[in-house]
């Protein structure tokens, strides 16, 4: 169907938050659009209505997305145009057994991220948040040879899990930013000893955290990666080093992170994403080691617009019956 064609109804699209005004001008611009006015994340029967009632369904990542959205009987929906890269929040299996497609926005967050992260490292090993909040309390004594002092991030060893295009990203700052040492593991790829790139790909998940100073991680949520990162893998860390999530909560046992840190374990955390979002581990709330950000990795301006057009784009191409730009599933 023809989103443009004179006299024919528009297909009608749910979008379940609300997004930057261009992105809701292009969409309002070619389709029947609901917005949600109270832009809160809709509960089960919020999100199954809007599966009922649009021919397209455009989520973001806090929307739990479950199969009864997909088999319920007046399921209308022909399209999952996800505003965001991450779509474990969406039952990809029931979507392929009901033959509803799914797409999502690669490419443009990676530089923000990637920012992010270096952000995070920086911000843990020179105190920047303990700093802030001893300003703003009105604690500082001011300027002394020994005070507030934290660890160098040029010439580290950074171990990257995942690389993907956030991970390379991270890579590419590390090493021409700062001059650090780039170990990275991924599931996929195989250990090279060559690092043409400047990385050097290691043979286990082990090894990168036993050689490591700070640990960053960028690989995709699936059930393979749930807690990967867990007691075991934390004790492996060196005790002077901190541990970088810019990725999703859920590939880190959070408890288990708390009791670390506790222990000493390691030294530090930088934390973009948690396990029960947006619920934080009350264990790290009152943590000095740790900097705790509500999910920024591509929040800025330039990314979320960019994201929003690259849902409209899937939109556009899925109305006109051509092919998907970003298709997880195509119907």
């Amino acid at each position: 169907m023809s989103s443009g064609a004179q006299g024919l109804a528009r297909p009608v699209v749910w979008v379940t938050r609300r997004l930057p005004e261009v992105v809701e001008a292009a969409l309002s611009a070619r389709f029947d659009v609901r917005l949600n006015s109270r832009d809160v994340p809709l509960d089960a029967e919020g999100l199954r209505r809007a599966f009922r009632e649009a021919d397209a369904v455009l989520p973001t990542v806090t929307d739990r997305i479950t199969a009864e959205c997909f088999t319920q009987p007046e399921r209308r929906a022909r399209l999952v145009a996800n505003f965001g890269v991450g779509v474990n929040h969406i039952d990809l299996a029931a979507a392929r057994g009901a033959s509803v497609a799914v797409t999502n926005t690669p490419d443009v967050l990676t530089d923000d991220t990637a920012d992010l992260a270096i952000l995070l490292m920086l911000s843990v090993l020179r105190r920047a948040g303990e700093g802030e909040r001893l300003l703003r309390a009105g604690n500082w004594k001011g300027w002394s040879p020994t005070g507030m002092l934290g660890a160098r991030l040029t010439g580290r060893t950074v171990g990257i899990i995942g690389l993907g295009r956030i991970g390379r990203a991270v890579a590419a700052r590390a090493r021409d930013g700062f001059g650090m040492r780039v170990l990275a593991w991924s599931r996929s790829a195989a250990p090279s000893s060559a690092a043409a790139d400047g990385i050097e790909r290691v043979a286990s998940l082990d090894e990168l955290l036993e050689r490591s100073d700070l640990v960053s991680l960028h690989c995709p949520a699936t059930p393979a990666t749930r807690h990967l990162i867990g007691a075991a893998q934390l004790a492996r860390m060196p005790r002077h080093a901190v541990l970088i999530n810019t990725a999703r909560g859920d590939v880190v046992d959070e408890a288990a992170r708390v009791a670390a840190l506790e222990s000493g374990t390691i030294a530090g955390a930088g934390l973009d994403v948690f396990e029960a979002e947006p619920t934080v581990h009350p264990g790290l709330l009152g943590r000095e080691d740790v900097v705790l950000l509500p999910h920024l990795g591509s929040a800025t301006f330039e990314t979320r617009e960019a994201m929003g057009m690259r849902a409209v784009a899937n939109l556009d191409a899925f109305f006109a019956g051509a092919p998907l730009p970003d298709a997880v599933i195509d119907s």
